[in-house]
């Protein structure tokens, strides 16, 4: 009778009730919102004038390699 006292010691999980925290809700969306916003405002952004410092980097990479 050793099996059926371990099994009645056992709780009912059907009740739990699960609490997300409030970050787990608000920063997917936040991050969902700045990619939308990006996607959206993504035609109307302009090009930068200038040298840019990526291929500024590049071309010192490619001066010093052999």
């Amino acid at each position: 009778m050793e099996a059926t006292s371990v099994m009645s010691a056992r709780a009912d999980r059907s009740g739990m009730e699960i609490r997300l925290r409030w970050w787990t809700l608000a920063l997917p969306a936040a991050a969902f919102g700045a990619l939308l916003l990006l996607v959206v405002a993504g035609p109307q952004a302009e090009a930068a004038e200038g040298a840019r410092p990526m291929a500024v980097l590049l071309d010192h990479v490619n001066a010093w390699l052999p």
